[in-house]
C-alpha cells in the first residue's frame, strides 16, 4: 500500500504513532476563538494584544497570524468612511497646526472634532465626537436629527466639563460648524487654540476619521440602523462608544490597551509615591 501510494514505512508509521494526539494548538486556538466570538472585528494583531494582555500569552505575533490564516479567522475588511461637513469658504479659517501629527504625551494636549449621519427610521441622526490624541478615547460626543453648530459646541462643552480640561489644541475640519462664530467663542473660553485641516486634504484628520470608519464598520453596517427608531440608534451608539470602545477594545496605538484604559494608568503613574 506504501508503494502503491508512495509514502515511505517509515512515514506510515510515524503517522500511526502520532495520528491520536491532539493538536498542539488546541488550546491556543480555542482561545483565539473564543476572543473572536466576542470581537467579532478584531484582526490578527488586535488578538494577539489580546493574548498578551489578558491571557498571559508569551509567543510570537507570526504564529498567532498563521493561525487566524490556516483556520479561516482572518478579519474581512469592508466599508470605507466618507467624509460630512462641507467648507464654509467665506469663512476665515485657521491654520493648520497639527500638520497630521496626532501623537501627544498628555491627556487634553490635543482634541480632534468631526461629525457623521447615521440613517435610521425616522431620518438622519448626527453625531459629533471629540477624540483626545494621547490616547483614543471619546471624551465628548452629542447626538441631534440636525448638524447645526451648536451640537458640535454642545460635543466640545461636554469633554471639557467632564475631564477640566483648558488649553487644548482642538483640530477640525474646514465645516461651517467649526468655523462659526458660537464655536469659535466657545473655544476662546476655554483657552483652546483652533487648528483646521487643509482644503481636499482628508489625512489631515484621519485619526478622527478612523473612529468614524470603526463605528460603522463594528456597529452601524452591521445592525442596519435604517431599520431602526432614532431613540434605539442613539442607544446603540453611546453603549459601543462608552462601554465597549473606550473601556474595553484593544486599541493598537495603545500597546492593546482600551483607551481609558491607558488613561487610567497615566494618572497613577502620576501620582505621588508614598514614603
Amino acid at each position: 500500500m506504501c508503494k502503491v501510494l508512495k509514502v515511505s514505512e517509515a512515514g506510515y508509521y510515524k503517522w500511526l504513532k502520532t495520528k491520536n494526539r491532539p493538536y498542539k494548538y488546541d488550546e491556543l486556538l480555542a482561545k483565539i476563538r473564543q476572543i473572536r466570538a466576542e470581537n467579532p472585528d478584531y484582526g490578527a494583531y488586535r488578538i494577539y494584544l489580546d493574548l498578551q494582555l489578558f491571557h498571559r500569552y508569551t509567543g510570537s505575533y507570526y504564529l498567532i497570524l498563521k493561525l487566524c490564516k490556516q483556520h479561516h479567522l482572518m478579519l474581512k475588511k469592508k466599508h470605507h468612511a466618507k467624509g460630512l461637513t462641507k467648507a464654509d469658504l467665506a469663512a476665515q479659517a485657521s491654520e493648520n497646526l497639527i500638520q497630521q501629527n496626532f501623537n501627544a504625551s498628555s491627556p487634553n494636549e490635543k482634541w480632534l472634532g468631526d461629525i457623521t449621519e447615521i440613517p435610521t427610521a425616522d431620518g438622519k441622526l448626527y453625531l459629533a465626537a471629540v477624540l483626545d490624541c494621547f490616547d483614543g478615547a471619546i471624551v465628548g460626543l452629542k447626538m441631534a436629527n440636525h448638524m447645526k453648530a451648536e451640537l458640535c459646541v454642545d460635543a466640545f462643552t461636554t469633554a471639557a466639563k467632564r475631564y477640566q480640561a483648558y488649553g487644548m489644541l482642538f483640530h477640525s475640519d474646514r465645516g461651517s460648524q467649526y468655523t462659526s462664530r458660537i464655536y469659535r467663542e466657545t473655544l476662546a473660553r476655554y483657552g483652546a487654540m483652533q487648528s483646521m485641516s487643509n482644503t481636499g486634504k482628508c489625512y489631515d484628520n484621519a485619526r478622527m476619521e478612523s473612529f468614524f470608519a470603526t463605528l460603522k464598520k463594528e456597529l452601524i453596517y452591521k445592525v442596519k440602523t435604517e431599520t431602526l427608531r432614532m431613540e434605539t440608534v442613539k442607544s446603540m451608539v453611546f453603549r459601543f462608544i462608552e462601554i465597549y470602545y473606550n473601556r474595553k477594545r484593544i486599541y493598537t496605538p495603545n500597546g492593546g490597551y482600551p483607551p481609558l484604559m491607558k488613561r487610567l494608568i497615566y494618572h497613577q503613574e502620576k501620582l505621588p509615591q508614598a514614603v
